[in-house]
C-alpha cells in the first residue's frame, strides 16, 4: 500500500461466511471499528461453503504460509466458544498411506510438519487402528499422525466472532443482496444493495465462491473456479452407538484416505465422508441460485450418486464396517480454486480501497483474516504472503479458459502426491521465449514457471554425461532431473554455455523523476553514471525484502530492471509519482545468459566494441550490436563465471540465438538448463528471492546487507533498519554441505541440531563442481557458525551436514572478473 488509511476508516465487507466474520473481528480488534458486513442470506448460516463446511483443518503442507494461516485459525478458534461448546474440536488428524508411494509421502510431509512446527508422529498399522478401530489395518503401511489438528465448527466461530465484533461497534446486515461498487477517481466510494447505499473508504469482497460476480461489479478479475465436492454421510453405525456426545459429534481423529482421494470425520453415531475422486464439477457463479430460490442452500447441489459409487467402494474396503450400512444423505458442495490452489489477497491497483480475500477454505480462514486486517491497518501482514498476492498472476495466466482449466485440474490433484518441480500438464505449451523452436531441436526437457515453458536440460548435451560419476539418487530425487545437467554445469565451468533468461520479469522505468523514485524504493545507491548496473533490494517499511532487483541505468532517465513478480511491478506502480512512467517490457524482450570462461572468445568477435575486461566490467551495461542484432549487454553472473546478460526484441531473438550459436562452435558451446543454473547458483551462493528469502526477513539476516546503503538518504525501510547489522541478527540463512558425497536434498526439510528442529532448507542442489549436495537453510545465529555440525531429515532419514564457509566456490570473484 501507498500509505497507512486513517483509523477512522469506513470497512464494507461483503460476505459473512467464516471469512467475513473473522475479518470484522480482526479489524474491530485493532480499532477499526466501522465495519459493516453485508450478506445476502440469513444469519448466521447464509448458504454459502461456510453453512455446509465438513470443518477440517490439518495445518501440514509444502506452504509454510498455508500452514500459518491454519496454526493461527486452530489457535484462535480453540479459545472461542458459544454457549459453553468450543468453536474446534482438537480430535488431531490422521493421514493413512496404502501405498510405497504414499508412506514415502507422509515421510515427507512429517519433515515438513517439523520444519513448520506442527506437532506430528509416523505410526503403524496397528496405532493407526486403535486411533480408529474400523480400519482395516492389514492394507496399511502406516500413518501421519497430528493431535493438534480438527475439527473447526465454522457457523458457530462466525456467531462467537460476530458477537465480538458487534460489542465493537461493527454491524452485520443480513438479507442484502450487493448490486454495485461505487468508486469515484480510482477509490471505490460505496457498495450498493437491494436495501440501500453504505458509504465505504474500503470494500472487502470475502463472497467466496461468489467472488467473481462482486469482482464483476467492481471491474477486478477474481481469478477463481468454483466446484463441487461430493459429502455423504453413512445411516447411523452400531459402532459409533453411545460413543460420542452429540454436542461434540466428533472424538476420533480427521482421516484422510489419500490414495483413494477420500476423507472421513465422524457425526455422533454416522461417519461424514468426503471425495475428490469425481469428475470435475464447475459451477457458474453468476448463475447460482438466490437462498430463497435454492432448494437446500445455494451451496448446496443435488447429489450425484453415480459419481460417488466408487468412492463408496472405496470406503467400505477401508472401513468394512461400512459394508453393512449405507449412504443415507449426500450433497454436492461448492467451494472455490484458483490456479495454483492458493488463496486470492490484497488490494486491488486498479481501485484503490477494493480488496479481495478470497478462495480461502475454512482452514485458513482466521489466519488470513488477521493477515488481510494487519495489511489494511498497518500496511503489511506480520507474515510472508507472495505466494497468496493478487498480481503474482501472469495476464496469460488470468483468462477464463485458463482459470477453468487449472481450477479443474487443482481439484483433481488435491490428494494426489506431488513432486516440488511437477509441471502442470494443461495448457502447455502457454508462453515460448523466441528460441523455443531451437530449443526442441535440441531436444530440451521443459518445466513450467509462470506460463513459461523452461529447459532443464538438453537431451542433446546427454553425450557429455557420459563416464560421469555422479551419485545415485533416490526415486524421489531423480524425478525431473537427468545426469545431463552435471554435463551442462560441468561445460559452463569448462567452455561457455547459453541459458534462456527470457521468463525473468523486465520493467522499464523512464521519466524525469526516475532516479529519485528508484533511490527512495530500493536499498542501494543508483545515482551513478549511465552504464552503470546496482544489486539492490525492495523493502517493505519494517525492513523486510519484498524483492531483490538488478537495475542497470542505461541513460540519464531510463532504467531496465530485473524483477521477480508481479507484486514487484504492481509496488513500483503504486508509488510512482506522475514524472514516472513503469512499464512491463518482458513479453516484448527476450534474454540469452552467455557463461564460462570461453564467454569473451565467443561474444567478442561479434562486435565492434571492446568487451574486454578493462573496457567493459563486472555490472556495467552496454548497447551495441551483436552481428546484426541490436542488444542491451549487461556483464552479470548468476552462475559464478565470465559474461554477460544480453537482451534484445522478441522479433530479434532467434537471430541473436543463431549468432551466438555459430559463433560458439569452435569453442563447444552448449545450450543449458535451469537445473545446471540452480546447482551454479548455489555454489556460489546467490540467493532467490521468494525461496531463501521474503518479507519475513531483513538484508542482514539473509546475508544481503552489502546492498543496504544507508548514507545515500531515505529509502522504503530504512528506518527500520537503524541499528539493525549482521552483528545483531538472530538468526541467518546458512549454507550448509552435506557431509555424504552421494546425499542429496531437495528444499524444506528440517534442520536438526542436538537432535531439536532449530531450522529448514530454502534451496538445495547437488554442487557438481564441488562434488557434493548443497544446502541453504534459516538457523538459528548460534548455529550458523562455520563448522557446526547438523542434521537434515530428508524422508525420515537424518543426513549429516556442516556448516560451511560462503561462498563456497571463487570466493575471491576472481573468475567472474577476468
Amino acid at each position: 500500500m501507498s500509505r497507512t488509511p486513517a483509523p477512522s476508516s469506513r470497512v464494507v465487507v461483503i460476505g459473512a461466511g467464516i471469512v467475513g466474520c473473522s475479518l470484522a473481528d480482526e479489524l474491530t480488534a485493532r480499532g477499526w471499528t466501522d465495519v459493516t458486513v453485508l450478506e445476502q442470506g440469513p444469519l448466521p448460516a447464509p448458504g454459502g461453503s461456510t453453512s455446509h463446511a465438513p470443518g477440517l483443518v490439518f495445518q501440514t503442507g509444502p506452504s509454510k504460509t498455508l500452514t500459518e494461516f491454519a496454526a493461527y485459525t486452530v489457535q484462535k478458534f480453540r479459545s472461542l466458544d458459544v454457549d459453553g461448546l468450543s468453536c474446534f474440536n482438537p480430535v488431531g488428524g490422521l493421514e493413512i498411506a496404502t501405498t510405497e508411494a504414499r508412506w514415502a509421502d507422509l515421510h515427507r510431509k512429517a519433515g515438513l510438519a517439523a520444519s513448520w512446527g506442527v506437532r506430528g508422529e509416523l505410526i503403524g498399522p496397528q496405532q493407526c487402528k486403535r486411533l480408529w478401530p474400523m480400519l482395516d489395518e492389514t492394507t496399511l503401511h502406516g500413518g501421519f499422525h497430528t493431535p493438534d489438528d480438527g475439527l473447526a465448527r465454522a457457523v458457530l466461530a462466525c456467531r462467537a466472532q460476530i458477537a465480538r465484533a458487534e460489542q465493537r461497534g461493527a454491524r452485520f446486515l443480513d438479507r442484502h443482496t450487493v448490486t454495485g461498487i461505487e468508486r469515484a477517481d480510482g477509490r471505490v466510494t460505496g457498495v450498493t444493495t437491494d436495501r440501500g447505499t453504505f458509504p465505504a473508504d474500503h470494500v472487502v469482497s470475502a463472497a467466496g465462491f461468489w467472488g467473481p460476480v462482486i469482482g464483476a461489479m467492481a471491474g477486478v478479475d477474481v481469478p477463481l473456479l468454483p466446484l463441487a465436492h461430493q459429502y455423504a454421510t453413512t445411516a447411523p453405525l452400531p459402532e459409533l452407538a453411545g460413543v460420542n456426545d452429540p454436542r461434540t459429534e466428533a472424538s476420533k481423529p480427521i482421516l484422510r484416505f489419500q490414495d483413494r482421494d477420500l476423507y472421513f470425520r465422524e457425526h455422533t453415531d454416522r461417519i461424514g465422508i468426503g471425495s475428490y475422486a469425481h469428475r470435475p464439477m464447475p459451477v457458474d457463479p453468476f448463475t447460482v441460485a438466490a437462498f430463497d430460490d435454492a432448494p437446500v442452500m445455494p451451496s448446496s447441489l443435488p447429489f450425484t450418486a453415480e459419481d460417488f459409487a466408487p468412492s463408496w467402494q472405496d470406503s467400505v474396503g477401508l472401513l468394512p464396517a461400512l459394508g453393512a450400512s449405507r449412504v443415507a444423505e449426500g450433497f454436492n458442495g461448492v467451494f472455490s480454486f484458483t490456479p495454483d490452489g492458493m488463496p486470492v489477497l490484497g488490494e486491488s491497483r486498479e481501485l484503490r480501497g477494493f480488496w479481495l480475500a478470497e478462495a480461502v477454505w475454512v482452514t485458513h480462514s482466521a489466519g488470513v483474516a488477521k493477515a488481510v486486517a494487519e495489511w489494511m491497518t498497518d500496511g503489511r501482514p506480520a507474515i510472508d504472503i507472495h505466494e497468496c498476492d493478487l498480481y503474482r498472476f501472469e495476464d496469460a495466466q488470468r483468462s477464463p479458459a485458463y482459470i477453468a482449466d487449472r481450477g479443474a485440474q487443482n481439484f483433481i490433484e488435491v490428494y494426489d502426491v506431488i513432486h516440488p518441480l511437477q509441471p502442470m500438464e494443461q495448457p502447455r505449451p502457454l508462453r515460448t521465449s523466441p528460441f523455443y523452436p531451437r530449443q526442441q531441436e535440441l531436444g530440451a526437457y521443459f518445466l513450467e514457471g509462470g506460463g513459461w515453458e523452461r529447459p532443464h536440460w538438453y537431451e542433446a548435451n546427454a553425450p557429455l554425461a557420459e563416464g560421469l560419476r555422479l551419485p545415485e539418487r533416490d526415486a524421489w530425487s531423480a524425478r525431473y532431473w537427468s545426469p545431463v545437467a552435471a554435463a551442462e554445469a560441468r561445460a559452463t565451468r569448462e567452455r561457455v554455455a547459453l541459458y534462456d533468461m527470457t521468463p525473468l520479469r523486465r520493467l522499464e522505468v523512464t521519466g524525469p523523476g526516475a532516479l529519485a523514485f528508484l533511490q527512495r524504493m530500493t536499498s542501494n545507491n543508483l545515482a551513478k553514471k549511465p552504464g552503470a548496473v546496482t544489486y539492490t533490494l525492495l523493502l517493505d517499511e519494517t525492513g523486510g525484502i519484498r524483492s531483490d532487483l538488478t537495475v542497470a541505468r542505461l541513460a540519464p532517465d531510463r532504467f531496465q530492471v530485473g524483477a521477480n513478480s508481479g507484486a514487484d511491478l504492481d509496488w513500483l506502480l503504486r508509488h510512482a509519482p506522475e514524472d514516472v512512467q513503469v512499464r512491463d517490457i518482458t513479453s516484448g524482450t527476450c534474454c540469452i545468459g552467455v557463461w564460462g570462461p570461453l564467454a569473451r572468445a565467443l561474444v567478442q568477435p561479434l562486435t565492434r566494441d571492446d568487451f574486454s575486461h578493462q573496457a567493459f566490467g563486472y555490472f556495467r551495461a552496454k548497447q551495441t550490436y551483436l552481428g546484426h542484432v541490436p542488444v542491451t549487454a549487461m556483464r552479470l553472473s548468476y552462475v559464478g563465471e565470465l559474461g554477460w546478460e544480453l537482451y534484445t526484441t522478441a522479433d530479434m531473438g532467434l537471430r541473436l540465438w543463431d549468432t551466438l550459436w555459430e559463433a560458439g562452435q569452435e569453442h563447444g558451446v552448449i545450450a543449458a538448463g535451469r537445473s545446471a543454473f540452480n546447482s551454479l547458483r548455489l555454489e556460489k551462493g546467490y540467493r532467490a528471492w521468494g525461496h531463501d528469502m521474503t518479507t519475513e526477513h531483513n538484508p542482514y539476516e539473509a546475508g544481503v546487507g552489502f546492498a543496504v546503503r544507508p548514507a545515500k538518504g531515505d529509502f522504503v525501510g530504512r528506518a527500520a533498519l537503524d541499528g539493525r547489522s549482521e552483528d545483531t541478527a538472530s538468526r541467518r540463512l546458512t549454507c550448509l554441505t552435506l557431509d555424504d558425497p552421494a546425499a542429496v536434498v531437495l528444499g524444506k526439510e528440517p534442520v536438526v541440531v542436538d537432535g531439536t528442529p532449530v531450522g529448514y532448507v530454502t534451496s538445495a542442489a547437488y554442487g557438481y563442481t564441488l562434488g557434493r549436495g548443497i544446502a541453504y537453510a534459516w538457523l538459528p545465529a548460534t548455529a550458523a557458525v562455520p563448522g557446526t555440525a547438523v542434521h537434515i531429515e530428508y524422508f525420515g532419514e537424518k543426513i549429516p551436514a556442516t556448516v560451511a564457509q560462503e561462498p563456497l566456490f571463487d570466493p575471491q570473484m576472481e573468475r567472474i572478473r577476468r
